[in-house]
């Protein structure tokens, strides 16, 4: 069975319904990734490492772990610490704005977690996955050991994927971002940007000018997401493209990307060309995007899914 870690931090999402009422459900970057990977392959070994309090709403989120089939060996209690928690808006197209409470995050504090034990599992795994917003959530001071752990792991052959999410207000200046992003760079094996993120960060907004940022680095596969405009992907030194058809009803652009990476890295993992892997990610996120909230409806996801599946067979 192939196996994932990956790393990062799960919130309470609140999501308002009318004007005086939220629902309340969970979601984070690579909490999403893990999820719609793990719907679409459910035979890949799906951890996440991350860490929870004590609180009601972390032990409803350590259940929710659970039922979605995700393996929470590496999820751990902090004793003084709470679950994140953030509030999502959406305008008339199906983008989003976020207000965050996660400065008693207990994700913060993950490598204070992580122990010799916790390495070794760790480094014999398939993948390990964290994104910029992973990077921004670890504590400054632990980053080192982030990094000593991902370089063991890469040693020992896992495979590492970056994706370079960017969320201005969780770091100090763009330039501490920078500098956290080019480590993450030069490490991964595997790396899936979006043409917004890098626009932000570094004001790159062409596909070619991504490639061109990243060639120097020694990535095996480069994967840009770039809305309806497509996929580009970089592999062994050649470039292609893959064209989407545009979802018309969008609602909710949430969770586009995590989806997409959950199923493309699924994909991957279990042998499928990185064609047929863009291909059925690009329809898991069309049919996320539809849907209100991170996570869409699980039957119908799954039943979604199932169809492509077969039809790319």
């Amino acid at each position: 069975m192939k196996s994932l870690f990956l790393f990062g931090e799960c919130m309470v999402e609140l999501q308002r319904v009318t004007a005086t009422s939220l629902q309340q459900s969970f979601a984070g970057d690579v909490y999403n990734t893990g999820v719609y990977l793990k719907r679409t392959f459910s035979d890949v070994n799906t951890h996440l490492v991350t860490a929870i309090g004590e609180d009601s709403f972390s032990k409803a989120m350590l259940q929710r772990f659970e039922d979605e089939n995700i393996n929470t060996d590496m999820v751990f209690k902090s004793t003084d610490k709470i679950a994140g928690l953030y509030a999502i808006q959406t305008d008339s197209k199906g983008e989003r704005s976020f207000t965050y409470w996660r400065n008693d995050s207990a994700a913060k504090q993950i490598m204070q977690f992580i122990d010799d034990a916790a390495i070794s599992k760790i480094s014999q795994a398939d993948m390990v996955f964290f994104s910029g917003i992973s990077l921004a959530v670890i504590k400054e001071e632990d980053r080192d050991a982030f990094w000593l752990l991902i370089k063991q792991c890469k040693q020992a052959g896992v495979s590492i994927v970056f994706d370079p999410n960017y969320r201005a207000r969780m770091w100090h200046s763009p330039d501490q971002a920078k500098a956290q992003f080019d480590i993450a760079f030069s490490v991964a094996d595997v790396v899936l940007p979006g043409v917004d993120d890098f626009n932000q960060l570094y004001s790159i907004s062409s596909v070619e000018d991504i490639i061109a940022f990243c060639q120097p680095y020694d990535i095996n596969e480069l994967v840009i997401k770039n809305g309806e405009n497509g996929i580009n992907y970089v592999i062994n030194g050649q470039q292609q493209h893959f064209s989407i058809t545009p979802v018309t009803n969008v609602v909710d652009t949430t969770s586009a990307g995590d989806s997409f990476n959950g199923v493309y890295l699924g994909a991957r993992l279990t042998g499928a060309d990185i064609s047929t892997a863009i291909k059925l990610a690009s329809q898991a996120a069309g049919f996320v995007i539809q849907h209100k909230g991170a996570i869409a409806p699980k039957i119908e996801f799954h039943q979604f899914i199932e169809r492509q599946k077969l039809m790319m067979q």
